[in-house]
């Protein structure tokens, strides 16, 4: 391709709206335009290369016997509705009603399309395992669409799921495409963890992340510093500090004291002049309509998560102040564990050491100082149920500490179970001619994160660094001054030469300043600049540089083709 024909503007300056690198570097090097908040069109560098990670999304898929198919975006309401999705899903999905004032929406994903097509097609036992994939658009209406294109409103997956006979089997399949992903990920350059994740919506027994560390990832990962425990931040367990306060100190007398108007951890914590460690704080909440008082350090926060797989509740929902009132007969910000009647007490299990802490006092402007278990008030359970933070001890090994890093997930594998299929009434005869409900597994990629999540890692001043098989071409040739005919000549017969080779290959054959070429071939990122000047036309050697390293090299022309290939 040359340059003076490429569908090509780059931008000397950082767009106002980018808010990071990738989103920047990708608007700025040509490979996306924005049509509107969260959504974006591919310009031909960034098309190839968004298409040859769809080819390396496609060959593991195809080596692993997952077939392709292509599941429509347009979805009635009414297969939603039978897994209760249509109003779970809320207002993150495209809803709409055609002519006739059927309800649609725009496929955020695809578990009950899937489920339908599979329950029409599969009757026995004998066309298990099955697995089906599909790279498809998918559309999410997020109330703050950032980060250019891994948060948008219109993006693409890879989405597969697999139907099974049983646990085993799925089992199986799913560290098959576990094993896939990782080569997937490998393939595209990337740096990544394998963490345990949260199921969330999809649901489902277990699942996994596939996160890619980024300082602008607005995901967070969790791991250890001395064994191989990593799960994302929502999953997160803790583990128990050895060193227990409460075998230190003596109980001090329970004091209720004035703390007018102080109803935050930090205005408390202020007034009392303590750390808000000191503090135990006390959040009401709903779990299917049971009324339950939450117990964390004042310095912690509430998994959510982790609180409502305790329970195994489908709602769970912070009280209304009326609620509030209602159970500790105060307002908001003085609620507290001791005195309180017909609510279930659960604490995290971090504070079960904690003697002489501060709680509210279940009265306006009051707060307990020195309470402690036990001896003023008793808890239903001690639980994991805050959010972990640095330094935590690990929950698997005995030495090591909690390490939090932001990240972008990539990836997630789930293995579903029933929830779809029961729901859906998809069932198989076995072997015996008994009607069973199908197995499933799913597994979703976020293709077209997958760009902006390599840049993020692969970038300098100067703009991107490509590695050769995603880059949108392997070889840019570089004539210092067209309007030379021997530099012109020489990148013609290059240029000829290396399509004849099936080397892809970019000609900046634009009558440009220099500066303007080099600045451009350094923001665009292609991996080898192949440098025609004064110095080829005096020595007959030809300048090869390396992007990432920018090393240089002078080589004869009969060996520019071995070079080339040589590199990978």
């Amino acid at each position: 391709m040359r340059m003076t024909k490429l569908f090509l503007n780059t931008l000397f300056q950082d767009p106002q709206d980018a808010e990071i690198i990738s989103h920047k570097l990708m608007l700025r090097a040509g490979l996306v335009r924005k049509l509107a908040a969260g959504i974006y069109s591919y310009l031909p560098l960034g098309l190839r290369v968004l298409n040859k990670i769809i080819n390396i999304v496609r060959e593991e898929m195809n080596n692993i016997g997952c077939q392709e198919v292509l599941l429509p975006a347009l979805q009635p309401a009414s297969l939603w509705e039978e897994t209760g999705r249509w109003k779970a899903y809320g207002e993150d999905m495209f809803k709409l009603l055609d002519r006739k004032k059927s309800p649609f929406g725009l496929g955020p994903t695809h578990e009950e399309i899937i489920t339908d097509l599979v329950r029409r097609e599969v009757k026995s036992y004998r066309q298990l395992p099955l697995s089906l994939y599909q790279i498809q658009t998918k559309f999410r209406d997020e109330p703050r669409p950032r980060f250019g294109m891994i948060r948008g409103r219109e993006f693409l997956m890879k989405d597969a799921y697999s139907f099974h006979s049983d646990d085993k089997d799925v089992e199986e399949t799913y560290q098959k495409f576990y094993d896939a992903y990782a080569k997937i990920f490998t393939r595209c350059g990337l740096k990544f963890k394998i963490v345990e994740a949260e199921t969330g919506l999809i649901g489902g027994a277990f699942s996994h992340e596939f996160m890619a560390s980024a300082p602008a990832g607005e995901d967070k990962m969790v791991t250890c510093n001395k064994c191989a425990y990593a799960a994302n931040l929502e999953k997160a367990e803790c583990g128990l500090r050895q060193n227990a306060e409460g075998e230190m100190q003596k109980l001090e007398e329970l004091t209720l004291v004035d703390t007018p108007g102080m109803k935050t951890v930090e205005e408390v914590s202020n007034f009392l002049k303590v750390s808000p460690s000191r503090l135990v704080k006390t959040l009401i909440y709903k779990a299917d309509g049971l009324i339950v008082g939450v117990l964390v350090s004042g310095d912690e926060e509430v998994n959510e998560n982790k609180l409502r797989n305790v329970f195994g509740c489908r709602e769970l929902i912070l009280a209304n102040p009326e609620t509030i009132e209602q159970v500790t007969k105060a307002p908001v910000g003085f609620a507290g564990p001791i005195g309180v009647e017909g609510i279930y007490l659960i604490a995290d299990s971090s504070i079960q050491t904690k003697v002489n802490f501060i709680v509210g006092g279940n009265k306006k402007d009051a707060h307990y100082l020195n309470a402690n278990f036990e001896r003023d008030f008793k808890v239903a359970r001690f639980a994991d149920i805050k959010v972990a933070q640095d330094n935590d001890p690990c929950p698997q090994c005995s030495e090591g500490y909690l390490t939090i890093s932001s990240g972008i997930e990539l990836g997630h594998t789930f293995k579903l179970g029933t929830k779809y299929s029961a729901a859906m009434g998809a069932t198989f005869l076995d072997e015996n001619g008994q009607e069973k409900t199908l197995i499933m597994g799913c597994y979703g990629i976020g293709v077209s994160r997958i760009i902006p999540t390599y840049i993020e890692q692969n970038h300098d001043e100067r703009g991107i660094i490509w590695q050769t098989n995603i880059a949108p071409y392997e070889v840019l040739i570089l004539p210092i001054n067209v309007t030379d005919s021997e530099q012109r000549a020489l990148s013609e017969e290059i240029y000829e030469l290396l399509l004849k080779e099936k080397i892809e290959v970019l000609l900046d054959d634009r009558d440009e300043r220099p500066g303007r070429k080099f600045t451009d071939a350094d923001l665009i990122g292609i991996p080898i600049q192949i440098i025609i000047g004064a110095k080829t036309k005096s020595e007959g050697l030809i300048e090869v540089c390396e992007r990432r390293t920018k090393k240089k090299e002078f080589i004869p022309l009969e060996n520019l083709v071995s070079k080339i290939r040589d590199r990978d």
